[in-house]
């Protein structure tokens, strides 16, 4: 009946049950009994007081002149009789006529009885000094139904409660009993447990020890108990084996078993181990030993053969190294579109988990961005990484040509890796240069993997991996060096392309933006345009000259990058030099471009193209040389800087239109510039003054900064400074600077007359004419400029209306005719029939000058027409009237 034991235990638990249901027993009856005795309270109370009320006699005493005398010995008399605390007879108002103690008499009590005087007995529990008691209280009442005083009875709880007293012996004699039937069951199952152990037959036993034994010796796993004295008590089959063990161990100190030292202490001492690895001849051992009950009690010990698990660990430790070696190139190799850095960041992966030194070569067609051919050997070394800088190996930059028997070649022919253990035995690969080869094996480079760098079936170049320090290379690294190199061929073969449509759209963006430009009156130029890091974009210029020695400046900006974005450029820039060749001001150049722009993007939403050109910005300014005036209208563009002769920078407003496609037809503002001589205008695309990370507030600090510090110097110069002082770092949206150095006419190159509005004058402004034309010393070409003012100014008169003028202006080798007048209406060539009288007046024009044309302004038009100086004027007029008829 130990605590430990089954019976032990059962007869606890059911201990605890009974103790548990006598407790709830008494609780439940306890509770019962005060419920029924304070039941039984109220209800003596109120009978007491209902009796005492309803008394003869009750109500006169109560009407009497001395109440208390009356009711006291009453009261008394009914308390001692019926058992209760007390019966207190109470005026209607509260104050005592009767009580036990007579102190109390004729004091007043504070409760509230209002529902005893309605006629409707009050009861209340309470708390008393005696413990719980109950108070029951009724009103008397005379013959006419008028409450003449109270009657309260107060009975305490304990004076009715006596039913637990009775019933408890009755619940511990239960419980006694059922304690006594649970340690005789208790008992019962002890000698039934003692009674089934022994039953066990010799058949039973015997089967349980064989399991036993099949158990212990049929585990791959020795298993060996012994005592706290260090002797064997018991060993296995795999024991046996792994220690080599003497036949019939059992019984033998582990000292005298032939152990190792170190493993044969270890089982000695008993102390607890685990994975204690001990070499047992030639088997490696993995030991872990636990104590066995008290100190001193023995120990079991178990034996695991890891040899074959270490060899696995080190393959499984090599196939990790080459996992990471793959992992580590996937996201390594390729970070840019750079050929050159690929290749390196290929060698830098290799290098030197894989091998000692790696070297890249590709096919020079491949280096320029072009298909490779695969008709030569020849490839050029881009790349190279080792364990040291010495290595006796061609270096960067070296053209190698293959010979065919090296084992290169023989990659490259078959498209497979190629592996050379022994570098010193490849007689091949010696062939190809047999000092150089000589060399490297004295410096220690011993094996060699060349691997061919394809992509899309085509080859690119050569990957070599060579070992010097580290085993030599074995047919298990084929399979890592294949992966690496196709791996690094696709980011190769993606540079290749990226390289190439690069090449392609910076070829494209050069031809489409103007090389030089030529000398100009007006002013002088100076321009950079740099692309961005990304790759070239739609950032552009121009200068076109316009005719009255007038120029256009123009700078421009297409969203994007690439190909896309240098057409569309090419496209703006050619709908430019059409516009401008319209004469039209910069307001309406800027409106038809934008429309031009939605037509673009409209046609390209329709063929299902993506690539759209709005967001577009532009920037158009008109210079006119001879009064300094500068127009200027810009479209979702940066305004200029402004640098006058005194070197103080600013910017002036310039009202801005929406972007190019987006304006929606808002109609497009100019702003108006008056340039003093040597003044510098400005222009540049946003690539210029914005940038990741600063403000375009900065960046046009940092232009006026840099502007000021140029005082004196030239255009290029100027451009130089610029680009230095802003793009330190680099850029990553392309970058367009347009400088103009700005120039007026000399008085003396301009002449103007104001042409009064009657034929008769002809005459007199083409003699005047032709007296300024020989201040100039221009005789050669006074009479064909006679004609051409004679057609023009009359044309004017007759068809126009005032005011009417002339101006003649001579340029470097032009000279200028320019007739005013105020209507708008143009006029336009015709050939005349044979029989026509007239209407050969402008073809005369367009025969003698170089070019003409109309220009509008806000009072009229202007009809000009330019002669070349220092040329013969063309032809004689009668052969070329009798062509034309």
């Amino acid at each position: 009946m130990k605590p430990r034991t089954v019976a032990g235990q059962v007869f606890l638990l059911q201990l605890v049950v009974v103790l548990v249901l006598i407790a709830i027993a008494v609780v439940v009856l306890v509770i019962q009994d005060r419920n029924r005795a304070i039941q039984e309270a109220r209800d003596r109370s109120l009978v007491a007081a209902e009796a005492f009320a309803n008394a003869p006699g009750t109500a006169e005493a109560m009407q009497s002149d001395d109440p208390t005398a009356a009711l006291q010995p009453r009261a008394e008399a009914v308390r001692r009789n019926t058992g209760v605390d007390y019966v207190v007879a109470l005026s209607p108002y509260g104050f005592r006529w009767t009580h036990p103690d007579p102190d109390q008499v004729g004091k007043h009590v504070s409760t509230s009885y209002g529902e005893a005087l309605e006629g409707e007995p009050h009861q209340t529990t309470f708390d008393s000094s005696l413990g719980k008691a109950v108070d029951s209280t009724v009103a008397v009442f005379d013959e006419n139904g008028t409450a003449v005083g109270l009657v309260t009875v107060g009975v305490t709880v304990d004076k009715v409660t006596d039913v637990v007293q009775h019933q408890l012996p009755v619940l511990f004699t239960a419980g006694g009993v059922a304690l006594l039937l649970a340690a005789g069951g208790s008992a019962l199952v002890s000698g039934r447990l003692r009674r089934q152990t022994r039953g066990l037959g010799p058949v039973e036993m015997t089967r349980m020890y064989e399991h036993h034994d099949a158990v212990l010796h049929a585990v791959r796993e020795g298993v060996l108990i012994l005592s706290g004295d260090g002797r064997l008590l018991l060993v296995n089959d795999e024991a046996r084996r792994l220690l080599a063990l003497p036949p019939e161990p059992e019984g033998r100190p582990v000292t005298d078993l032939g152990l190792g030292p170190d493993l044969a202490g270890l089982l000695g001492s008993g102390r607890a181990a685990t994975d204690q690895v001990f070499l047992a001849g030639d088997t490696l051992l993995a030991v872990n030993v636990r104590p066995v009950g008290p100190a001193g009690g023995g120990s079991v010990a178990t034996l695991r053969d890891t040899t074959e698990l270490s060899a696995l660990a080190g393959r499984a430790d090599v196939a990790r190294g080459r996992l990471q070696l793959l992992y580590d190139a996937s996201t390594r190799i390729g970070t840019t579109l750079d050929m050159k850095r690929t290749t390196e960041e290929l060698t830098e992966v290799a290098v030197p988990r894989f091998a000692d030194f790696a070297t890249v070569e590709l096919v020079e067609s491949v280096l320029q961005g072009g298909e490779p051919t695969g008709a030569s050997t020849e490839m050029r070394r881009i790349a190279a990484a080792g364990i040291r800088e010495d290595a006796p190996l061609h270096p960067t930059g070296t053209l190698v040509r293959y010979v065919p028997g090296n084992p290169v070649a023989i990659g490259m022919t078959t498209g497979r890796p190629v592996l050379v253990e022994h570098l010193a035995l490849a007689d091949g690969w010696r062939a190809q240069d047999p000092e150089r080869t000589r060399r490297v094996i004295e410096y220690g480079i011993h094996s060699m993997i060349s691997v061919p760098l394809r992509a899309r079936g085509q080859l690119l170049g050569i990957v070599e991996f060579w070992r010097s320090e580290q085993d030599p290379f074995e047919p298990d690294d084929l399979s890592p060096a294949e992966e690496l190199a196709a791996r690094a061929a696709v980011c190769i073969d993606n540079a290749r392309r990226y390289t190439r449509e690069h090449t392609t759209a910076v070829t494209l963006q050069r031809s489409l933006l103007p090389g030089t430009f030529p000398e100009l009156s007006a002013l002088e130029v100076g321009h950079r345009y740099l692309p961005a890091q990304a790759g070239v974009g739609g950032d552009w210029y121009d200068v076109i000259p316009l005719p009255g020695a007038r120029v256009a400046l123009v700078v421009g900006d297409v969203v994007g990058h690439g190909l896309h974005a240098a057409a569309t450029m090419g496209r703006l820039r050619t709908a430019v030099h059409n516009f401008a060749a319209l004469d039209l001001p910069p307001d309406e150049l800027l409106a038809h471009l934008d429309d031009l722009v939605t037509r673009i993007d409209l046609d390209a939403a329709a063929e299902g193209n993506p690539e759209t050109v709005t967001g577009a910005t532009c920037l158009y300014a008109v210079y006119d040389p001879v009064s300094g005036r500068c127009v200027l209208a810009r479209a979702g563009h940066p305004g200029p800087a402004l640098v006058p002769p005194d070197g103080a920078v600013t910017f002036p407003e310039i009202p801005v239109a929406p972007p190019l496609g987006v304006g929606g037809g808002l109609p497009v503002e100019t702003g108006e510039l008056r340039l003093a001589p040597g003044s510098r205008l400005v222009l540049y695309t946003d690539g210029l003054v914005e940038a990741r990370g600063r403000d375009i507030d900065v960046g046009l600090g940092m232009l006026r900064d840099a502007l000021a510090d140029t005082a004196g110097a030239s255009l290029e110069d100027t451009c130089g400074t610029v680009l230095d002082a802003m793009l330190r770092t680099g850029s990553s949206d392309d970058v367009a600077l347009l400088i103009a150095r700005t120039r007026l006419l000399d008085p003396d190159q301009v002449a103007e007359w104001e042409v009064p509005d009657d034929p008769a004058a002809v005459p007199r402004i083409r003699a005047e004419a032709a007296r300024r034309l020989a201040e100039w010393g221009l005789d050669e070409v006074a009479f064909t400029t006679e004609l051409i003012v004679s057609e023009l100014v009359t044309n004017a008169i007759r068809y126009g209306r005032g005011p009417i003028g002339l101006r003649l202006l001579r340029d470097r080798d032009s000279l200028i005719c320019e007739v005013a007048d105020g209507t708008s209406t143009s006029p336009h060539l015709r050939r005349a029939a044979f029989t026509d009288e007239g209407g050969r007046g402008l073809f005369l024009v367009a025969q003698l000058s170089r070019r003409w044309g109309t220009r509008y302004t806000d009072r009229g038009k202007i009809i000009w027409a330019e002669q070349a100086l220092g040329a013969e004027v063309a032809g004689d007029l009668g052969v070329l009237l009798m062509e034309d008829l």
